[in-house]
C-alpha cells in the first residue's frame, strides 16, 4: 500500500513538471497559466499546491530536472576525455554551449533568476563548486596546472562560468556570444597549465 501510494505521487509530481516544463519553454514563466498546466496533467490545481506549494515550487523542480540532466551529459563529457585536463576543459565549454539551447535559456538562466534570485546562491551551484575543487585538486596532484588554491579557484571559475551563462541567455545573438566567451575561456584557463600550451576546446 505504502509503496503503491509513493508511486502514485512520484507519478504526479513527474506529470506536473512535465506540462510546468513545455509550458514554462514554450511561453515562459509569467505567461503559463496554473489551471492550464494542471488540466494539461489531468489534476487541479490543489494537486499542483500540494506537491509544490505553488508556481514558483513548480519551476524549482523543473530547473532542478534539467540542471540534473546537464550534469548528466557534463560527467559524459568528463568520462571520454582523453585526460583529466581535456575532461575538465571540454567540461567547462560544455556548460558555456549549454546556454543557447531553448530550455536552458529560458527556463534557466532567464525565467530562473528573475523568479528565484541570484543563481550562484542555488544549491546546484553548490555542487558545480565541489566538482569544479575535486577537478582542480586532480590537475594539480597530476603536476598538470599551477599549485592554486583548489577552493578559491573553483569559486572563480564556476562564477566566471555562470555569469557568461547568464550573459550568453540575454544576448541579442547568443550563438555568437557564446563562441566569444569559449574563446576567452580559453585564454583564461591556459594560465593554470605549468607550460605554456593552449587549453584544447
Amino acid at each position: 500500500m505504502a509503496q503503491k501510494r509513493a508511486e502514485m505521487i512520484e507519478e504526479t509530481r513527474a506529470k506536473l513538471i512535465s506540462a510546468a516544463r513545455a509550458a514554462f519553454a514554450t511561453v515562459g514563466y509569467a505567461d503559463s497559466s496554473m489551471d492550464e498546466l494542471t488540466a494539461q496533467a489531468g489534476l487541479t490545481r490543489g494537486a499542483l499546491y500540494h506537491h509544490f506549494g505553488g508556481k514558483k515550487g513548480l519551476l524549482e523542480a523543473v530547473i532542478a530536472q534539467i540542471d540534473a540532466e546537464i550534469s548528466g551529459r557534463l560527467a559524459v563529457i568528463v568520462e571520454e576525455a582523453e585526460s583529466t585536463w581535456d575532461g575538465f576543459v571540454q567540461e567547462c565549454i560544455g556548460y558555456i554551449k549549454m546556454a543557447v539551447e531553448p530550455e536552458v535559456q529560458r527556463i534557466v538562466l532567464l525565467d530562473g533568476p528573475a523568479v528565484l534570485g541570484d543563481p550562484s546562491q542555488w544549491p546546484c551551484q553548490n555542487v558545480c563548486i565541489v566538482n569544479t575543487r575535486r577537478s582542480l585538486q586532480k590537475l594539480i596532484e597530476e603536476a598538470v596546472i599551477r599549485p592554486v588554491d583548489p577552493l578559491a579557484t573553483a569559486h572563480l571559475i564556476s562564477g566566471a562560468l555562470l555569469g557568461a551563462s547568464l550573459w550568453i541567455a540575454s544576448a541579442d545573438d547568443p550563438r555568437a556570444a557564446s563562441e566569444k566567451a569559449v574563446q576567452g575561456f580559453l585564454v583564461l584557463v591556459a594560465g593554470l597549465r605549468r607550460d605554456t600550451s593552449p587549453a584544447q576546446p
